[in-house]
């Protein structure tokens, strides 16, 4: 099974969205858009997410990490970062086996 670490970005609000899932990206991103998640979640506010970046996990748990540690640095800076690095997601997937 795989899972993964999804960013979506919302252009309306200027904000990011992190989650992790074993659903592809696309599915997690169809979902969020459709508001399967409640009108009271964060991501029901907007209904323009975009997905900005996916990194392909081994483990649930490495996803969990990964997802837990992108949410802690809580800078849009960081997230761009990741997109435009490919080796800070190496490091990541290397510091949360």
């Amino acid at each position: 099974m795989t899972y993964i670490v999804y960013i979506l970005h919302s252009s309306k609000l200027n904000k990011f969205y992190t989650g992790s899932s074993e659903l592809a990206a696309s599915e997690r991103l169809e979902l969020h858009l459709n508001k399967y998640y409640s009108n009271n979640k964060f991501s029901a506010k907007a209904d323009d997410w975009k997905l900005f970046l996916a990194i392909d996990c081994s483990n649930k748990s490495q996803a969990l990490a990964i997802e837990k540690h992108i949410k802690k640095m809580k800078s849009s800076k960081y997230i761009t970062n990741l997109k435009q690095y490919p080796e800070m997601i190496a490091k990541l997937l290397d510091t949360y086996k």
